[in-house]
């Protein structure tokens, strides 16, 4: 008589959660994750051009869209808003002078002619032609995308250059051909809970045809620099948003407007709107499709399957390895006394010496649990990520749910520093404030400290890359203010938790490690190969996307490597800690760590072939040294994420193998 109510409860529930989703779905037009609704225009309605920093891959320094000498909007320049994640990569989105009338076709626009260009300027121009940079325009959200011929293929990229170098002579293109694609609003179905109980049923409401005047949605933004020369005489008394008096045919594969000293530089545009059969949940796919696309799938693929297969063969190895050692010494506790202690070698032998406390026991505590944090933060935002929740159409959420995520899980970083210290001094408290102090401080003052001189750099340069004063207050602020207390918080969680009680005793004076064949540091360092051939393939991917400006959007793909990383970081790592114990030698705690974090050491060398061979175009010292820093920062992290969990299997093998077997 109990469990029909509980059950028809149940039902009910499931019911109006249906509903609930159902109403939330429909009341959209469509379901859209964060940072991606669609935005309705009827025709005649103003969309605004919006610019982006100046980008190039020649010197990684990104500039204010108004820095060059360009034409600048009647009302004023006017930032945007910004999150906290645009703002540390960098971007600087501006109003700009170029304004649409939704599906209203328009040619030969006078925008402005400058000034005559003063010396500073013209020079600053050339430089600036001469190290590649684009200007980055955004439509409704869309970055302005060109198309280029070459050997028969298409090739796509985001923005136009500023200008080209031809024989001596520099050329600007001041004329700019703009193609909006437009998909027509599709009315649809809006649902509406009516009744209660169990007669809540959903109806729906549509609206009359032709109720409503016909809306549409952008989905393309397509943009074709040419290099016009425009007649002074032509442009005298031209206002802003005047027609040119005479036509403007833009042909891209020639070039007019030279730039000169003292002499000014007139800016047109045209725009033409083109209805598409894009529907606006796929206008993004113009921007994922980028070359090269074939071989990122079958390269990742044939990755993971080479890397399966490999890790496969290491486990089923370890645990047969492991298995027969501890069938023959549990084989020889039977035997008399004395003949075992004859027989007796390997592991077994420092058995009261295996669970003696390392060198500098705070600082590896300190290391682990900014380990668990790194990784922790890691793992929820690729999932977000791979979700959509982080998607390319909202710029700079990936590096705030970046700092969001890391802040929180500060409670993860004390937690398992305390306990781990906690359980290296059997249990005593003594310190334990100090180990969380450490762990809140250890990895980001570090990272503070790389990134400060950095910004030192690009403050230096004059670049939009460096993160403002008020900035970089802020960010201070979020990790004494959020970070450090909640890291404190998970300190004194794992001092009130209950210590890992160790399986044997430890003697008073340590035994003898007998000499090696081999440096053991050699094995150790030698071991991060196997992890770092799980990512090489997949990194390349992200040091394009981080560098070459190029859309990074396989967060699925970039999960499973992660994942499959994590579980050869854990092999690699067992496996090595085993070979020492193995030799007698009892001090794995440190060369467990850095057994799996060293792969940070491969990827390193890998981001310096990197700059030399894909990155040869970088031109200065200061460009130089900022990849080199942050590849640094890269690094650091990695081998924090990956020496724990190294760390942490090895150290669940060592308790999991002494506790399993019989010792007298």
């Amino acid at each position: 008589m109990i469990k029909k109510p509980l059950k028809m409860r149940s039902f009910d529930k499931f019911k109006i959660w249906v509903l609930f989703i159902c109403l939330i779905s429909e009341l959209g037009y469509g379901f859209y994750l964060p940072g991606s609704y669609p935005h309705k225009y009827g025709v005649g309605d103003f969309l605004n051009v919006k610019v982006n920093s100046l980008t190039s891959i020649d010197t990684e320094l990104p500039y204010s869209y108004y820095s060059l000498p360009f034409c600048q909007p009647q009302e004023g320049v006017k930032d945007s808003a910004e999150n906290l994640g645009e703002l540390l990569m960098g971007d600087r989105i501006e109003n700009s002078p170029y304004r649409f009338k939704m599906y209203t076709n328009e040619t030969e626009i006078f925008t402005c002619q400058t000034k005559p260009l003063s010396g500073e300027e013209f020079n600053l121009l050339k430089k600036r032609i001469d190290e590649m940079y684009q200007v980055n325009l955004i439509l409704d959200n869309l970055p302005a995308i060109r198309y280029t011929r070459k050997e028969g293929y298409f090739l796509r990229w985001t923005g136009y250059p500023v200008g080209i170098k031809v024989q001596d002579a520099y050329y600007v293109f001041n004329h700019l051909k703009f193609t909006v694609l437009v998909h027509k609003y599709e009315e649809t179905n809006v649902a509406r809970v009516m009744g209660t109980g169990d007669g809540a049923v959903l109806i729906s409401t549509v609206r009359k045809v032709g109720s409503e005047a016909p809306g549409y949605m952008v989905v393309g933004f397509e943009v074709v620099p040419c290099s016009v020369q425009h007649g002074p005489d032509a442009t005298k008394n031209l206002k802003m948003y005047s027609k040119y008096p005479t036509p403007i045919k833009c042909d891209p594969t020639t070039v007019a407007m030279a730039i000169k000293e003292n002499e000014p530089v007139s800016f047109t545009y045209e725009v033409n709107f083109v209805e598409s059969d894009i529907k606006w949940p796929s206008r993004w796919d113009a921007y994922l499709k980028m070359e090269g696309a074939k071989v990122h799938w079958f390269s990742i693929l044939n990755s993971l399957m080479v890397i399966t297969f490999l890790a496969g063969i290491v486990l089923v190895i370890f645990l047969r390895t492991v298995r027969r050692d501890l069938t023959r010494y549990e084989e020889l506790d039977k035997e008399a006394q004395s003949q075992m202690n004859e027989e007796l070698s390997g592991w077994k032998l420092v058995v009261s010496d295996v669970f003696r406390a390392p060198s500098n026991p705070a600082l590896l505590c300190a290391m682990v649990g900014d380990g668990v944090q790194i990784l922790g933060m890691g793992v929820v935002t690729i999932l977000f990520a791979a979700l959509g929740f982080m998607s390319p159409a909202s710029r700079g959420t990936l590096i705030t749910g970046m700092l969001f995520f890391y802040m929180i899980l500060g409670v993860s970083a004390g937690y398992v520093a305390v306990r781990l210290w906690r359980t290296i001094c059997c249990g005593d408290h003594k310190g334990w404030v100090s180990v969380s102090w450490k762990a809140a401080y250890f990895f980001p003052g570090i990272a503070l400290l790389i990134l400060t001189t950095l910004n030192f750099l690009l403050w230096g340069s004059h670049s939009t890359g460096a993160i403002p004063f008020s900035l970089f207050v802020i960010l201070i602020l979020l990790w004494f203010c959020i970070s450090v207390p909640l890291t404190l918080l998970g300190g004194y969680l794992g001092a009130k938790a209950p210590h890992i009680e160790y399986p044997v005793r430890t003697n008073q004076i340590p035994r003898d490690i007998p000499p090696q064949k081999y440096p053991s540091w050699l094995l150790v360092l030698g071991a991060g190969t196997l992890p770092f051939g799980t990512l090489f393939i997949e990194l390349f991917f992200i040091m394009s996307s981080l560098w070459m400006g190029r859309v990074y959007y396989v967060f699925g793909f970039l999960l499973i490597v992660m994942i499959l990383l994590v579980v050869v970081c854990a092999e690699v790592s067992l496996v090595l800690t085993y070979m020492h114990l193995c030799v007698e030698d009892w001090k794995w705690w440190w060369k467990s760590f850095f057994a799996s974090g060293s792969v940070s050491i491969y990827i390193f060398l890998y981001s310096v072939n990197y700059l030399i061979f894909d990155l040869k175009s970088l031109s200065g010292p200061v460009s130089a040294t900022l990849y080199l820093g942050y590849s640094l920062f890269m690094v650091l992290a990695i081998m924090f994420a990956t020496g724990t969990v190294g760390f942490l299997s090895s150290f669940w093998f060592v308790h999991y193998l002494f506790s399993s077997v019989k010792l007298d």
